[in-house]
């Protein structure tokens, strides 16, 4: 039945596909570009730290390095551009992340400012910026990382958590107006996973993955056609199940669970 079958076309060949990783300089991004550039795939890696992306060309010859800071939509703009006069965008990947742990007893409001801004505002920014191109050629993936983080509101993630939730509802929303268009649209949705934006928690982190297992369950994930890939499926479907509680047991369970 239509409603069984894959909501994406299956990306498991990656010879000769451009990827674009906005957000690729560790972590996640870098592992997944490193992942793919071993698939074969024409590998484009963006971010602010360029020494860390320079190094990343060295080790992956025929990839390509753009510093970029998501931040500025003219510079977005300009690298879009430059890499379309290239040729054609397969995919697209916004993986640009900060994050820093807050409660609401020492509430920054700079701090979230800055979240939104990169986080959120980045992604519209790529999406500004690519979208009349791969929607021109009719053919083209965007993938957004979102986190479990942004399934409902969590101890610690104060500023984190409601970029997130946006940049899934935003996902959901760019499929139900792309996919008749013939593109396609994920959200990667990470459980904790060893990067440099986890490394000064300070509080349990449950079923922590390496960046390499991440980029493996992305692959996975893009291989079988999926809207959403979480992992990992023993954490994320218990965060899952906890959403369909009524709010007085989410909060008692969510308590309980980080004391």
């Amino acid at each position: 039945m239509a409603f069984l079958k894959p909501l994406n076309p299956a990306m498991s060949d990656w010879r000769g596909q451009t990827v674009w990783l906005v957000g690729a300089s560790s972590g996640i991004g870098a592992a997944t570009a490193h992942a793919l550039h071993g698939l074969g795939a024409k590998v484009v890696v963006s971010a602010r730290q360029t020494a860390l992306l320079d190094a990343f060309v060295l080790a992956h010859p025929g990839s390509l390095a753009l510093g970029l800071d998501v931040t500025d939509a003219a510079a977005v703009k300009a690298a879009a551009n430059a890499l379309l006069a290239r040729g054609a965008l397969d995919v697209v990947v916004y993986c640009a992340g900060h994050y820093q742990a807050m409660r609401a007893n020492a509430l920054n409001l700079a701090d979230m400012k800055r979240h939104v801004d990169v986080n959120y505002s980045g992604a519209l920014h790529v999406l500004d910026a690519v979208l009349p191109a791969m929607l021109a050629r009719g053919t083209g993936h965007i993938s957004l990382v979102g986190s479990v983080a942004g399934f409902g509101g969590l101890p610690h993630s104060l500023a984190y958590g409601p970029t997130k939730a946006a940049l899934i509802n935003l996902a959901e929303a760019l499929y139900l107006d792309l996919h008749p268009q013939g593109l396609g649209v994920s959200i990667l949705n990470p459980g904790f996973v060893k990067t440099p934006l986890t490394a000064g928690n300070t509080f349990a982190m449950p079923a922590l993955l390496t960046p390499e297992q991440a980029a493996q369950a992305i692959l996975k994930g893009w291989a079988q056609g999926a809207f959403e890939v979480h992992f990992p499926k023993r954490f994320t479907l218990w965060l899952k199940a906890l959403r369909l509680l009524p709010y007085r047991a989410y909060f008692y369970l969510v308590e309980r669970a980080t004391q």
